[in-house]
């Protein structure tokens, strides 16, 4: 029983919209699933105890969510770990990033970055991406934590530049690249994109949907012929929008995931 009981807790958190607070999940186990409180309170706390799911706290209120303090699967082949700590259960093919649980966006608790992560896994694992653009330059707008430009560079991508304006996010995504042992092929910048003069076959942007829109035409004028450009940070209700800008000439759909209400999307130039 406290096995089922665990598993429509964690079920619970995953599919839920919106941080959820420890009574709101009693609630909802109790009325769904027809479980006791007082089993659920005892469950949560091991899971807890077991390091699955941690408390935190925001503006006064107490929230319950799954736990970034030990390995976390992003998608089917990229492991998100806090430095320091093993993973257990590694496949061959699988890569696993660092991040330090900083004060920047992107530790991987956030739908948009699971979306950016696994569109970024379709790009260079799944499909002919990498055969086709060998020698590889990576723009990360609004970097944040770094851990888009990390999982990119762990993927294939030759080289990679990340840009930011929030000095928080500079000293977080630097940090993560040491321990990534990237510093060679990664750099960090505090510049906005109106200052980027370069090409590249590869963007990601992980911003909101009137960022990304009005960012259209200086993506499509930084990347190459047959690049890509990875976005997330978009509700689904406003995704068939921005594949309406990005696809009108320039660009084709490859690949769409939705979850929790986010969207993500890959776009290819033709």
């Amino acid at each position: 029983m406290k096995d089922e009981t665990a598993e429509i807790i964690l079920c619970l958190i995953e599919k839920s919209e919106l941080k959820i607070t420890p009574a709101e999940l009693e609630k909802k186990a109790a009325v769904q699933f027809n479980v006791k409180r007082k089993n659920i309170k005892a469950v949560i706390r091991s899971l807890v105890e077991k390091g699955e799911l941690q408390y935190t706290y925001i503006f006064g209120r107490t929230f319950i969510e799954k736990s970034f303090h030990k390995p976390v699967r992003l998608s089917k082949h990229v492991i998100i770990k806090p430095p320091g700590v093993l993973v257990q259960d590694k496949e061959k093919d699988d890569v696993v990033i660092k991040i330090k649980d900083g004060a920047s966006f992107g530790t991987g608790r956030h739908p948009t970055t699971l979306l950016a992560v696994n569109g970024l896994e379709y790009l260079l694992k799944d499909s002919c991406f990498i055969k086709k653009n060998n020698d590889t330059d990576l723009l990360d707008i609004g970097t944040g934590s770094g851990i888009l430009l990390i999982t990119a560079l762990m993927l294939g991508i030759k080289r990679a530049v990340g840009i930011d304006i929030d000095p928080c996010s500079l000293y977080d995504a630097g940090e993560n690249i040491k321990e990534n042992d990237l510093k060679d092929r990664a750099k960090i910048l505090g510049i906005s994109i109106d200052d980027i003069k370069d090409k590249f076959q590869l963007i990601t942007a992980n911003l909101r949907y009137p960022t990304l829109k009005n960012l259209f035409p200086k993506i499509n004028e930084i990347t190459t012929k047959n690049g890509a450009v990875v976005v997330s940070g978009l509700k689904t209700c406003e995704a068939d929008r921005l594949v309406n800008i990005y696809t009108e000439k320039y660009f084709k759909l490859e690949w769409r995931l939705n979850k929790k209400d986010w969207t993500g999307l890959v776009f290819v130039k033709q």
